[in-house]
């Protein structure tokens, strides 16, 4: 049975935040995805946190009032709280109480399928608790299960500052041998000259179905938040034949927690290294510009955002208004609109990344002795052959390829 949850978002008058409406949206979507079933909503209004329970302790009367007129099982609060005021908000609402943070955690922990994922997550969750550890020890993993209880794998044991931070200390180890190895094939596509192309975009956005629409990878998708936290890369061949490495990645969110960001640091130097970045926007949210914006807030963090960047309006097989199309194309200037679940207009994304990649490209007319077929073959791979013709003495071929190759045939 879905536990019942109850939102609690928390307003502190801030101009460069969302409207709490989208925020509430946000959560129930997030409490959703972990099989919640969103009973109530409460907006608290409030000039500063307040110690004891980061909100007014009218407001916390009323919301207890609330979670037994609900028979609530869960109450979920848009801010994150501190390990005190946990505690003293669980005590007067009698039921579980987690904030927007632990939320995620919790997503993260049943979407990671990989040793990496879960390695990336397990780190979150220590980095998260370790802050919040009050006497002796914490329960990784709190009695009773459901939402926010799926822990970094040590269940109902009591775990010390000390083991903690032990165990963060190899997970960063650890992960960092991950990145290295990431490096090593990053620095073997470079030194082949071979572009590189990071899908990034609001979770849900389509990212993974458009990697399936161009690469045909197969990757798990379906209609949810952070389906892929596992990185996956492809090769995909643009219709001017040139190779490039299509790789997508973990979905970003607004007010992504700096921890969450770090943890993922292996994952997301995909973005950072990349030559190229779609932008992966889904056009039929009537938010698409804060979800865009919120994307960017990332993206600059990672220092990435003033990489070149294609925005790829996606689902427009959703949106039933022309005119929102039409604006949300005249809002993004260096965009394509794409259907990735249809495969609708991906030839002219193709071809926008062709234009991009143009300067890494180079014709050529040469001719080629008899017994060297191998470089007839790698032309033929690389790039296009706009004609060949077979002589006595050679091979004459006309083409187009990529600059090291056509270096590599300057030399015969």
């Amino acid at each position: 049975m879905a536990e019942r949850v109850l939102i609690v978002v928390v307003d502190f008058h801030k101009r460069d935040t969302w409207p709490v409406e989208d925020v509430a949206l946000e959560l129930k979507d997030l409490a959703g995805s972990c099989g919640g079933h969103v009973v109530s909503t409460i907006i608290s209004k409030c000039d500063k946190p307040t110690a004891q329970f980061l909100i007014g302790s009218g407001k916390v009367k009323e919301i207890a009032e609330d979670c037994i007129a609900h028979n609530v099982d869960l109450v979920v609060f848009s801010h994150d709280l501190k390990g005190s005021q946990q505690r003293n908000l669980e005590e007067e609402f009698k039921v579980k109480t987690i904030d927007r943070t632990q939320l995620i955690l919790d997503i993260f922990a049943r979407r990671a399928k990989s040793q990496e994922g879960k390695m990336q997550v397990e780190l979150a969750q220590l980095e998260y608790l370790l802050p919040r550890l009050t006497g002796k020890g914490v329960e990784l993993s709190r009695l009773g299960g459901g939402i926010g209880t799926v822990g970094p794998g040590e269940t109902k044991l009591e775990v010390d500052r000390r083991r903690i931070s032990d165990r963060i200390t190899r997970l960063k180890r650890d992960l960092s041998d991950v990145s290295h190895s990431r490096r090593l094939t990053r620095k073997k596509r470079s030194d082949q000259r071979i572009p590189t192309i990071a899908l990034v975009g609001y979770t849900n956005a389509g990212k993974s179905t458009l990697l399936n629409a161009l690469t045909d990878a197969g990757q798990v998708t379906h209609d949810g938040l952070f389906t892929t936290l596992d990185p996956l890369s492809r090769q995909l061949t643009l219709p001017n034949h040139q190779k490039v490495v299509l790789s997508d990645t973990v979905g970003f969110m607004y007010e992504l927690p700096h921890h969450l960001i770090e943890s993922f640091k292996a994952t997301l130097e995909e973005v950072i290294d990349a030559d190229l970045l779609l932008h992966v926007v889904d056009i039929s949210n009537p938010r698409f510009r804060n979800l865009h914006e919120a994307v960017m807030t990332v993206l600059k963090e990672l220092n990435s955002d003033g990489k070149t960047i294609i925005t790829v309006l996606n689902k427009i097989d959703k949106v039933t208004d022309p005119a929102q199309l039409r604006n949300a194309e005249g809002y993004f200037p260096n965009s394509v609109s794409v259907s990735a679940l249809n495969k609708d207009n991906l030839f002219f994304l193709m071809e926008r990344i062709v234009d991009l990649f143009v300067p890494t490209m180079t014709d050529i007319d040469v001719k080629l002795p008899l017994n060297r077929m191998d470089l007839v073959n790698l032309i033929h791979q690389d790039g296009q052959v706009h004609s060949i013709e077979y002589l006595q003495d050679g091979i004459h071929i006309r083409a187009t390829v990529s600059l090291k190759t056509a270096r590599k045939i300057e030399k015969i």
